[in-house]
């Protein structure tokens, strides 16, 4: 833990100097190529602070808010583009921006309150995943890896609530949302792109749907541009999450999780193409609720088959859920300690002065 904790005080200081850096000196350099290569070395810093951890939960959020979220808006910034444009007031907010996934253009009034039951009830089905962990060698392997994708997403969600909340209090932004009820996702489109992990599709679709679209679209008609544009964002996606594989196994890549991207982009623009079709959608259009049952069964499926087991395989999720029991253990504690400490003092203070008053 000490040495985590030396880690993470060099890595984000490193952080903050590099920031420093893009807002102060690069804003003044020409966009596009030059400013890119002004930001290169800064990208390749980025890539490689999560190895710097030993822990998965530090590598994991190093390398999505850093190496993943950070980077690629900094690839945008270099062409004047994405959420760093116009470039936020003061370096606090541009750090803020730069690393987490903050709505930049709103009216902090308007922003409704935070759902308290919805999330309350998120914190205890993640307690009741975690308890359900110590009983873990008598549940079957399907279900284990089902909890572990819950425990995933779920610790997610707390995550970045706790998150949005510090941002809104301090900044008055609020995050973009980490998912809309993917549950309720009728299509392969509908699920990648307007319900799970909305961030993702937020940074992609500038960095790389949109220019690959414009280049298809001198080479074949506009209407079928799109289709080179989905492939290439979700083979980006694919070889992004390889890299994030990485830094959780220290393993060299199975590509098994670009294949999952891969047959979900090859699906999804599959899918697209049927819709072009509007007579062929009128004749087999399915009710919402199969629609949902299919497409949420498919993503279920193909990421048991292709998505989990590499984490599985190697060892990452047991001791992802070991550092998540050792860190409610050590609040539990310490919540106790504290209590108790208090109690302590109280009840001296209130002897003290019945014994002794003034």
């Amino acid at each position: 833990m000490e040495e985590e904790l030396k880690s993470l005080i060099k890595v984000w200081i490193s952080a903050i100097i590099s920031i420093s850096y893009c807002y102060y000196l690069t804003p003044r350099i020409k966009p596009g190529v030059p400013r890119l290569l002004s930001v290169s070395p800064v990208l390749a810093l980025f890539l490689a602070l999560p190895l710097f951890f030993s822990t998965v939960h530090l590598s994991l959020i190093t390398a999505f808010s850093v190496t993943w979220l950070a980077n690629f808006k900094l690839i945008l910034f270099s062409f004047d583009r994405g959420p760093l444009i116009p470039i936020p007031a003061n370096l606090s907010r541009f750090f803020c921006f730069t690393f987490f996934p903050i709505k930049t253009h709103q009216n902090p009034k308007s922003q409704n309150h935070l759902p308290k039951l919805v999330f309350a009830i998120k914190v205890a089905i993640f307690g009741v995943i975690l308890h359900l962990y110590g009983f873990r060698k008598t549940l079957s392997p399907t279900l284990l890896r089902a909890l572990y994708f819950l425990h995933l997403y779920l610790e997610i969600e707390i995550i970045l609530t706790f998150i949005r909340v510090v941002v809104f209090i301090f900044l008055g932004c609020d995050l973009e949302p980490q998912s809309n009820n993917p549950y309720l996702a009728t299509s392969l489109q509908d699920f990648w792109g307007r319900r799970w992990n909305l961030m993702v599709p937020a940074i992609l679709r500038p960095a790389v749907y949109a220019p690959m679209r414009r280049v298809s679209e001198r080479r074949i008609c506009s209407g079928w541009a799109l289709f080179p544009g989905i492939l290439a964002a979700f083979a980006v996606s694919g070889l992004a999450h390889e890299l994030l594989f990485f830094y959780l196994t220290r393993e060299m890549p199975t590509w098994e999780v670009t294949l999952f991207f891969v047959l979900h982009g090859v699906c999804t623009a599959a899918e697209l193409a049927v819709r072009k079709k509007t007579t062929v959608m009128q004749r087999w259009r399915l009710s919402p609720m199969v629609s949902r049952l299919l497409t949420v069964g498919f993503v279920f499926v193909t990421s048991g088959w292709l998505f989990t087991p590499q984490l599985v395989r190697s060892g990452v999720m047991e001791r992802y859920t070991y550092e998540a029991l050792s860190f409610v253990a050590f609040v539990s504690t310490s919540y106790l300690l504290f209590w108790g400490y208090l109690r302590r003092v109280l009840y001296k203070n209130t002897r003290d002065l019945l014994e002794h008053p003034k």
